[in-house]
């Protein structure tokens, strides 16, 4: 083709040359491959020939000589979605729009501020457009050979989400699908074209693992039968984990929607819900299966008993490929620290699970409630590349009780969205099931789905009933017990296989303080004082004293109690939400082993002034178990009771009115500002910071070693998670900085997110940092 050539990027390291006609055709192929999941080809294949249509001004291609920055261009194809396609092309313009510089506002106003007329020559966002010719970019556009196609339907209903703002978190989800699909082409394109192999436009990484349902359900199947074969705890929890599991094969059969999994804990749900995913993929013809677990702590774990599963149907690709850990310890937004270093590429295999990792190609994926739920309400593309994933999926959270409750409806409301408009199937897994249902009328007002999920287990499998393996003994009102006593009544128990879990990290101290110098090293600590590598390390010991009937008394904090698989004759539970009581439960006499095991829930001796609760959330929910146990005339409220939790969580609603939820989330969800949503929606309220302890003296210097040479890459994350705790991010002036030494990133400066302790001393091998009474520390 004669005439001028333009250029969409600058000359790769190989010598490549990319035009601006072939990234858009490419993009906008790879784009519709993506829409294609969710009915929407050709609105991305047009959003993909458009994203770069301001590349064919002259300022742009002047700034590729280093004669131009600060140059628009984006804007100018966000016009031409809009101008030419109207109703249609407003879901178009906006991820135009914000491909560079993030989704903005679903709002007229911010739509009109893209006419080209009202921008020429003139500086917005300190950019200036390409041009100020906007007929130019479009007659290059088709000298190029270029034309859009047409389409039907958006998948935003622009009078309904916009004129009308009806369901607007359906409206904000489906926007974002849209985005998702257009930048993680324009991402693989560009990667292609920078560091491709040597043909011009080649695919910079293969395809991840496809999911081949059947063959993995079968591994499955085989995995739990050995699992049957070889178990030695009790019949009766057996029996239960086989009736689970068959309830979870029969529900598979039903087609997406929204789904609730309700079951003890111990009866097997880790196995049971994938069995459920797998199987129901196979059904429906669903893509992958993603886990959403709520904690760190217990990620690894879920993903090491996946990869083990599921390794006969992997078909030769690596287990870190197959079944995909996606996480990072400073959240899902985008962060400094996403350099990576040669020390990274270096590593294949991690380098190529980082790969897979940015955009979810994997058949399933492990993630924390943090990761998923903040990207599913991201404006940025790094955090929204993923999404069009999720389309056809089945995503699978675990201990969903964890979900905060102020964010209840948006949250259910975006979820139900996306299994509704995008053929998804949600399970909401927990022993305690929040009353969800109880919102589904104020769900209704943002995503017209509403929130009625079924449950997989049916009634009659009587599944609590019969896992019933032990008394539950509450206090008497206004009973109060000192650590001392209750160090007494610890010791007096007639097997010394004892659990005790507290509120708050200093009542942890006080307690093991109290039964250390009585017991001496029958006694452990765990909090999250603690690094992983730590807690690890006590878990395998504790576990190694309860198998051989040794003395071992645990004193924990809440950590303990979602995820982690311990079995105590005996359990004491500091008095607490009902849901936490019953986790709390659900680690006494978890196989069944005895006839039936003992728990206590007792009030401590508090200081004045002292609420003995991590927060307010926290205390109410306390507050209304303790209402309904006053309520209760024998004083023995049921933990086994699946009513006794609906109506809990309704009363719980009714205090807290989840359905008010954020006002400063739910108004700008009404206003679809993706700016203010992204934002504003967070999980974990409190900035945190990373930082590396000295547990293991050798591996902590060898660590900060590396990172004050090389600086913070994901590998050295990826080696440093066992060894890092997180803190509140300390004040300006707060005197804790004198012991944090920041750390370096590979590329970009300082992080601000990563420290190094520098105060050994203060890290105890029993019980983990406990700073200097002079140093202010809140550990997350």
């Amino acid at each position: 083709m004669g005439g001028r050539r333009y250029l969409a990027h600058s000359v790769s390291p190989l010598g490549h040359v990319d035009l601006v006609r072939d990234h858009l055709k490419r993009v906008g192929d790879r784009a519709a491959r993506y829409g294609d999941a969710f009915g929407a080809a050709e609105e991305a294949r047009v959003a993909g020939l458009l994203h770069d249509l301001g590349k064919y001004g002259e300022r742009f291609q002047l700034r590729l000589e280093g004669k131009e920055r600060g140059v628009d261009h984006w804007s100018a194809g966000a016009w031409h979605a809009l101008t030419t396609l109207r109703q249609n092309g407003v879901a178009a313009a906006l991820a135009i729009q914000g491909h560079h510089l993030g989704l903005t506002q679903a709002s007229k106003s911010v739509l009109e501020q893209l006419d080209p007329a009202e921008a020429a020559d003139c500086r917005r966002d300190g950019f200036r457009p390409s041009t100020g010719q906007h007929q130019t970019l479009l007659e290059r556009f088709s000298a190029d050979g270029l034309s859009l196609s047409s389409f039907d339907r958006s998948v935003y209903d622009t009078a309904a989400h916009l004129t009308r703002c009806q369901e607007p978190a359906a409206g904000m989800l489906d926007v974002r699908m849209l985005f998702s699909a257009l930048v993680d082409a324009d991402f693989e394109e560009t990667a292609a074209h920078f560091h491709g192999s040597a043909e011009a436009g080649a695919p910079v990484r293969a395809p991840g693992p496809r999911l081949a349902a059947e063959p993995a359900l079968q591994a499955l199947l085989d995995h739990i039968a050995v699992i049957e074969q070889e178990y030695k705890g009790g019949a009766l929890v057996l029996h239960l984990r086989r009736d689970l599991l068959a309830a979870c094969m029969a529900a598979a059969k039903q087609g997406p929607g929204l789904f609730t999994l309700t079951a003890p804990t111990g009866s097997g749900k880790t196995l049971s819900m994938m069995a459920f995913a797998l199987a129901h993929a196979l059904q429906n013809n669903l893509r992958r299966v993603v886990i959403v677990v709520p904690y760190l702590t217990i990620i690894e774990q879920s993903v090491a008993v996946y990869r083990e599963a599921l390794l006969p149907a992997m078909l030769g690709a690596p287990p870190t490929e197959y079944v995909l850990e996606d996480h990072s310890l400073a959240g899902s937004k985008d962060s400094p620290g996403d350099s990576v270093s040669a020390e990274d590429e270096q590593s294949i295999g991690s380098a190529r699970a980082r790969e897979l990792a940015e955009n979810w190609d994997a058949p399933v994926i492990v993630t924390t409630s943090v990761q998923f739920l903040e990207s599913l309400f991201a404006n940025r593309s790094s955090a929204c590349r993923k999404l069009h994933r999720l389309a056809r999926s089945v995503v699978l959270f675990d201990e969903v009780q964890t979900i905060p409750k102020d964010l209840a409806v948006p949250t259910l409301a975006t979820l139900g969205r996306l299994a509704d408009r995008y053929g998804s199937s949600i399970v909401f897994s927990t022993a305690t099931q929040p009353a969800f249902s109880h919102l589904d009328g104020h769900v209704r007002t943002f995503c017209g789905f509403g929130w009625v999920p079924t449950e997989i287990v049916p009634g009659d499998a009587q599944v609590f009933e019969r896992a019933k393996r032990a008394e539950l003994v509450w206090p008497a009102l206004e009973e109060r017990i000192s650590w001392s006593e209750l160090a007494d009544k610890i010791i007096s128990t007639d097997v010394l296989q004892v659990l005790c879990i507290v509120n708050l990290k200093r009542h942890a101290l006080a307690l093991y303080g109290e039964l250390r110098g009585r017991l001496g090293d029958s006694v452990f600590h765990m909090s999250t004082n603690m690094c992983p590598a730590h807690r690890s390390d006590v878990l395998d010991e504790i576990r190694r004293r309860l198998s051989r009937s040794q003395d071992c008394v645990l004193v924990s904090t809440q950590c303990v109690e979602a995820g982690v698989d311990l079995d105590f004759p005996t359990v004491y539970r500091a008095f607490a939400p009902l849901d936490a009581v019953a986790q709390a439960a659900g680690r006494c006499n978890r196989n069944g082993r005895l006839q039936s095991g003992k728990v206590h829930v007792f009030e401590p001796m508090l200081d004045a002034g002292e609420s003995g609760y991590p927060d307010g959330a926290y205390r109410q929910a306390a507050d209304v178990t303790r209402m309904l146990l006053e309520r209760d005339a024998a004083h023995k409220l049921d933990v086994d009771d699946t009513k006794l939790f609906d109506r809990y969580f309704r009363t719980l609603y009714q205090v807290g009115r989840p359905e008010q939820g954020r006002k400063d989330i739910l108004e700008a969800v009404k206003t679809q500002d993706f700016e203010e949503v992204a934002r504003r929606y967070r999980l974990i309220e409190k900035d945190a910071i990373d930082v590396l302890v000295c547990y293991d003296g050798e591996r902590f210097s060898a660590l900060r070693d590396d990172a004050c040479r090389h600086g913070v890459t994901r590998d050295w994350v990826r080696q440093a998670r066992a060894h890092s705790i997180g803190l509140f991010r300390p004040s300006r002036d707060d005197p804790m900085w004198s012991s944090l030494e920041p750390l370096p990133s590979a590329g970009r400066g300082r992080l601000e997110t990563w420290f190094a302790y520098t105060r050994r001393e203060d890290y105890l091998q029993d019980t983990g940092l406990v700073p200097s009474t002079s140093l202010n520390c809140l550990i997350a």
